[in-house]
């Protein structure tokens, strides 16, 4: 069930199918190449401009909306923006 679960949230990011294979082959991999791990941690940091850059265009549309609606708005990325620093927070320690 967990697989479905991950492939419904690759598929919402727009990840093509040949994307979320190598990502599900990955995930019961217990041996990895360092290459292959070089090649998605490139993917990753590539991923992250994008929604930086996102996130820029966003801005002026969120600063038109009513208190509520971007403290809504802020609470959820700040949410998310705590999980992956919380993630990228384990790789060092």
């Amino acid at each position: 069930m967990s697989d479905l679960r991950f492939i419904e949230e690759c598929k919402l990011l727009h990840l093509p199918l040949e994307e979320i294979k190598r990502k599900l082959e990955m995930k019961t991999k217990r041996e990895i190449q360092t290459g292959e791990v070089e090649k998605h941690i490139n993917a990753v940091t590539l991923q992250i401009k994008q929604l930086h850059q996102e996130i820029a265009v966003l801005m002026p549309l969120i600063n038109t909306l009513d208190d509520e609606q971007k403290h809504g708005f802020s609470k959820k990325l700040t949410t998310e923006s705590t999980a992956l620093l919380r993630s990228l927070s384990d790789l060092t320690s």
